[in-house]
């Protein structure tokens, strides 16, 4: 890239890099060396993003790519001595092997009978969500064994199934319970810990201190019932709440006994900055930084909240890397307001700064 090193002030730039700027008048041939000057790519500073976005738009034209030749691969029978059947089969018992059992619905509910809150009731309807989603798993990875062994006819679903299992890629009627960007692998730990987490609450029938928002299947339902909950401790209308979002500035280990108002949060990820620890505000990532951890987040209801200050950023949180989400389901949760440090929100629009509540790996 030709960068114009020696910019007069007076000419108004249109970047923070010196090569975009507004030229002087002058003769149709001075604007043509000015564009002739212009590099052939546009970097991502010219459109007021960090130098990482490159790094994020190649990773993503490189994962199109390998799709597409994964998808251009011929059907054939042996691979490297070994038949797609067998590997597959290796596959789907490995998985199979590591789907949790079912949470204890029935006695969950009969335990929580007597203290109907509305956590409670998240509680109850994320383990109908998990349990008819590790039911539906085990019945089709059974039924592709029988299939693969010629016991039943293979239908188009289980040929679909087949075909995932051998590209590592999770099954779409498996994604019917929440959305993920996972390959195979990463998505079944990933389930393992979600079950975890509704096990434990389950078994002391008592909201943990710290909740891991990302693991239930409608983190909205989850907020709209701590509103809830909050609404009848200080017998309120709902409708008068809104979100205060405190960021903690000390170690998950401190945080022995849950908030007075609202909830931890943790597990999230932010994208497009990085995160003062000291200050509690937002900074630039650091370079090769596509992503990095948040602090556990305080959620805490509050009514008739004032505007935001003007050095306040409205960070946009989203359940999984596809912001777009899908025709079924939106991807948007929640707005979270985060300091904008020494920048003002509008450079960290430009940035594309977000909260993710789950990454692709």
């Amino acid at each position: 890239m030709i960068l114009c090193e020696s910019v007069p002030s007076a000419i108004y730039k249109l970047s923070i890099l010196p090569t975009y700027y507004i030229p002087k008048d002058g003769p149709l041939q001075t604007y043509r060396e000015y564009i002739s000057m212009l590099p052939g790519v546009d970097h991502p500073e010219a459109f007021g993003q960090h130098p990482n976005a490159d790094i994020a738009s190649q990773i993503t034209e490189t994962r199109t790519l390998f799709d597409t030749l994964l998808s251009l691969q011929p059907q054939v029978t042996v691979t490297q001595g070994e038949s797609r059947e067998s590997k597959v089969l290796k596959l789907a018992a490995d998985v199979l092997e590591r789907i949790p059992p079912n949470i204890d619905y029935e006695g969950t509910a009969k335990i929580l009978k007597d203290d109907p809150s509305p956590l409670n009731v998240v509680l109850l309807q994320e383990i109908q969500r998990y349990n008819f989603l590790l039911e539906k798993i085990r019945s089709s990875l059974i039924d592709l064994d029988k299939g693969i062994k010629g016991l039943v006819v293979m239908s188009n679903d289980l040929e679909e199934i087949f075909n995932c299992i051998f590209d590592a890629r999770v099954p779409a009627t498996w994604q019917k319970a929440y959305p993920s960007n996972k390959p195979l692998a990463a998505w079944t730990r990933d389930l393992v810990q979600r079950v975890d987490q509704l096990e434990k609450w389950a078994s002391i029938a008592h909201p943990p201190v710290l909740f891991w928002m990302s693991g239930f299947t409608f983190p909205t339902g989850f907020l709209t019932a701590v509103l809830q909950q909050a609404a009848r401790q200080n017998n309120i209308s709902v409708d008068s709440l809104s979100w205060e979002f405190i960021v903690s500035t000390v170690d998950d280990n401190n945080l022995v006994q849950p908030p007075k108002d609202g909830v931890w949060v943790k597990g999230l990820y932010l994208e497009g900055a990085g995160w003062d620890k000291k200050n509690a505000c937002l900074i630039e990532a650091a370079p090769m930084e596509l992503v990095c951890q948040m602090p556990t987040i305080h959620f805490k209801p509050v009514e008739n909240k004032k505007k935001p200050g003007k050095g306040t950023y409205g960070c946009p949180c989203y359940y999984y890397p596809n912001r777009n989400g899908t025709s079924d389901r939106a991807s948007y949760v929640v707005g979270v307001d985060l300091k904008g440090g020494s920048f003002g929100a509008d450079h960290w629009t430009k940035r594309g700064t977000a909260i993710l509540m789950s990454l692709e790996y």
